[in-house]
């Protein structure tokens, strides 16, 4: 129980501190404001659907910046493009500023995917949370191995040992 307590402390915790990952080649600044806002909201929400039992995973906005910056780096395959377009439409319909005005060209609409595809996006998806909180469980044992290491150092200067070797 007490793990589970902790676990949810840490994910929580995570859905502030852990990175926004994207696809290695250089795109990761480009990313738009209102995107890292909306894996922010997305990652809260997740956190909430899992005390409901939902099994918690990356999210759309994730998946969405990940294809971003992968679509900035190299070509993609007709599935990866077709998986990109409808993430992409489906996060950027919800978190648009409705007085914008602007939606997603009917010419580049994907509004459903095939069962395949649908399995690729969930599987980055997983993939995605596999790693953020990898990050995050690193960070944590490297913070606890230094604090353990400073705490270690402070008292070897505040009791000198007897005799020295």
């Amino acid at each position: 129980m007490a793990q589970s307590i902790e676990k949810g402390i840490s994910n929580l915790v995570g859905v502030f501190t852990d990175p926004i990952l994207v696809f290695p080649g250089g795109w990761g600044d480009s990313l738009p404001e209102w995107l890292k806002h909306a894996i922010t909201l997305e990652r809260l929400a997740m956190n909430m659907r899992t005390l409901k039992g939902e099994e918690i995973t990356g999210t759309d906005a994730e998946a969405c910046a990940y294809l971003y910056t992968a679509s900035l780096t190299q070509p993609m395959d007709h599935d990866w493009a077709q998986i990109y377009l409808y993430i992409a439409n489906k996060v950027y319909e919800k978190w648009r500023t409705k007085e914008s005005g602007v939606t997603m060209p009917e010419d580049i609409r994907v509004e459903s995917l095939n069962d395949e595809q649908m399995r690729d996006l969930n599987r980055l998806k997983a993939w995605l949370y596999q790693k953020r909180t990898q990050v995050r469980e690193d960070r944590e044992r490297a913070e606890r191995r230094q604090k353990k290491e400073e705490e270690a150092a402070a008292r070897e200067t505040e009791q000198p040992a007897l005799f020295p070797f």
